[in-house]
């Protein structure tokens, strides 16, 4: 521990706040992070790490939490039934479950002298110095979404990710450790809508419209646990909370498929990691450092969350999903300038 230093306590053990933690410890900084849950566990989360550049895994030290992942490259688009476009990534996407790469985190935390408490809720809503926020995404009862994950296996895939839109849905498959393969869907919230069985699977996607994927999901073997669901949440674009350091889904939430949350929590800890090591080392006021964070995060995710903005009502809305439609049929479906604006 590096004398003199502040603490910095972490409301949150997902992603952003278990890197930004041990970025933090390798500089000697003393560092608890607060988790309501427990590790490992399942999460409703994509598990395709888009964009990540590699200096954000060195800087917070978490390169080797990686190792053995699934190197994701093509990525093919569906229509309903129809499959409608086909690209190859710029760089090669990693596919890792949070299962995996939650745990690993949290055991390189802890064994950088970390302190982990787990099974502890703390308020998200006090701010101040030395606490940073990362607890996940704004509550709103009346949200119109309902997010569903399962991991499956014995399912054929028509490139390393599928991206499926149907009517008030869309479905992402792809590729994570032995041989499973995640299986997450945003869906207008409605009464039926399952996870947890092959059957419920199959349910809720022909209730979408997905006919020929819940054909082929009907048989698939369903990981133990890997089924859950979350409600209560939106998208927007703001960035962060004035006056406090909030990373992860508590700076924003992008939705899926027109952004990468995941790499957008580890970039925002990376972000963030320099101006909290001056506060803890009493070279800034936590008025500067938190103020540098926030400009710092608007700068780097505000494009990418306007257009995630305007593409998300698109890939629901039947006449936005028409337009792709044509857009496909003639050619002009233009995939990787969508990709380097939303990564």
């Amino acid at each position: 521990m590096t004398a003199g230093s502040r603490p910095v306590e972490i409301i949150g053990g997902g992603l952003a706040g278990l890197a930004l933690g041990i970025g933090l410890r390798r500089a000697g900084v003393p560092v608890t992070v607060f988790e309501a849950g427990d590790y490992p566990r399942h999460r409703v989360c994509g598990e395709f790490i888009a964009g990540l550049p590699d200096e954000v895994s060195r800087k917070l030290g978490i390169e080797d939490v990686f190792e053995g992942s699934i190197l994701n490259t093509k990525v093919c688009w569906f229509l309903k039934d129809r499959r409608i476009g086909d690209m190859r990534l710029p760089r090669a996407a990693i596919g890792i479950s949070r299962f995996m790469l939650d745990a690993r985190l949290a055991r390189l935390f802890v064994g950088r002298g970390g302190r982990l408490v787990t099974r502890r809720r703390m308020a998200s809503d006090v701010h101040g110095p030395g606490r940073v926020l990362t607890a996940g995404r704004r509550r709103y009862a009346d949200s119109p979404w309902v997010g569903l994950k399962a991991h499956v296996r014995n399912l054929s895939l028509g490139a390393d990710l599928e991206l499926h839109l149907g009517t008030g849905a869309y479905v992402g498959l792809s590729r994570v450790e032995e041989g499973w393969i995640n299986l997450c869907g945003l869906f207008r919230r409605r009464s039926g809508l399952r996870g947890d069985s092959p059957e419920g699977l199959a349910r809720t996607l022909r209730s979408s419209g997905l006919f020929a994927l819940a054909e082929r999901v009907g048989g698939v073997e369903l990981r133990r646990g890997s089924a859950c669901a979350v409600a209560g949440f939106v998208f927007d674009r703001r960035v962060g909370q004035r006056g406090a350091v909030a990373l992860g889904d508590s700076c924003a939430v992008v939705p899926p498929f027109t952004g990468n949350g995941m790499a957008m929590a580890l970039t925002g800890a990376a972000l963030s990691l320099d101006p909290l090591l001056d506060w803890a080392r009493y070279r800034a006021s936590w008025e500067d450092a938190s103020a540098t964070i926030q400009e710092g995060l608007q700068h780097e995710f505000r494009v990418r969350l306007r257009g995630a903005a305007l593409l998300h009502p698109m890939l629901l809305d039947p006449a936005g999903q028409s337009c792709l439609g044509a857009l496909a049929r003639t050619g002009l479906l233009p995939l990787r300038p969508l990709y380097h604006l939303l990564h």
